[in-house]
């Protein structure tokens, strides 16, 4: 399977990343490399804030998930990062939000080529009513690749690296509204990988499956992960502390602890934290 996760050669020309060492935010004693980072982040809905002051480095490679209550911050702030937020009325942006060191938020950036390389996964599968064909070549189509062979590649490469291909490979031109609900949200995955994404947001993709199809989606998390930098928004903690490398804790708009998954449910530095994980509000 992992070698199909290699949709295409990635492009050489973008900037070039920087490394931090995190050690004393993430736990550990590597440096890893910063893919997705904010700075004093705040965003408004008309007068409500609903983020306040939201510093945080996401790792490449890393699988970061947001906990916290409803209404805590942590799907809108996971929208900024692909600026999905800008299809909202009223939504004002203040502070930093880079990929790669570039801020996304900048006049000159391309919002399509951004959401190209920042996919998206909603807590609802919302398949296309077309073929599973269609669905998953309709991203490249759109961006304007014509070439049937290079379309088939591009489909069967990424139904394979979503863990489908062997369950659909001889139906692609069956209606995808056929699948299961498990089959459904891995084939919005695959049409999400067939973009060439580098960063891919999740937002309670495993909320509404049952648990055989949320460990099929939890086992293809942890296979991503290899080529992929994973933010994945959960309520279920458990969930949160089998898939992810790092978690991050909001309340209230704001983003009370980061680090080390194991640490933050074990040992988290913040009363605030504590209280959530041991299910004193929330």
């Amino acid at each position: 399977m992992n070698d199909d996760l290699h949709i295409m050669d990635r492009p050489t020309e973008r900037p070039k990343i920087k490394t931090d060492v995190r050690a004393a935010d993430v736990g550990g004693t590597q440096p890893f490399v910063t893919k997705v980072s904010t700075r004093d982040l705040n965003l408004f809905y008309g007068e409500k804030q609903a983020l306040r002051n939201v510093s945080l480095d996401i790792g490449q490679h890393n699988v970061t998930a947001f906990i916290g209550p409803s209404g805590c911050g942590k799907s809108t702030y996971l929208r900024t990062l692909n600026r999905m937020n800008d299809t909202i009325p009223g939504c004002r942006i203040e502070g930093n939000v880079t990929m790669d060191g570039v801020n996304v938020y900048d006049k000159n950036v391309d919002v399509v080529e951004l959401r190209k390389r920042v996919g998206m996964v909603f807590q609802k599968s919302n398949p296309f009513p077309k073929s599973i064909w269609e669905n998953v070549a309709y991203g490249p189509r759109i961006l304007g690749e014509k070439n049937k062979n290079l379309l088939n590649e591009i489909v069967e490469q990424s139904l394979k690296a979503a863990a489908l291909w062997d369950e659909v490979h001889d139906r692609l031109h069956y209606s995808a509204l056929g699948l299961s609900g498990g089959q459904q949200q891995r084939l919005c995955i695959a049409r999400a990988l067939a973009t060439q994404p580098e960063v891919i947001l999740m937002d309670e993709p495993a909320s509404a499956l049952d648990p055989i199809s949320t460990a099929k989606i939890e086992e293809l998390i942890f296979e991503l992960k290899k080529h992929y930098t994973i933010i994945i928004v959960t309520h279920n903690m458990h969930q949160a502390a089998r898939v992810s490398d790092v978690t991050a804790f909001f309340l209230l708009g704001e983003l009370i602890e980061f680090g080390d998954t194991r640490d933050i449910f074990t040992n988290p530095r913040k009363k605030q934290t504590e209280d959530y994980i041991t299910g004193r509000f929330g």
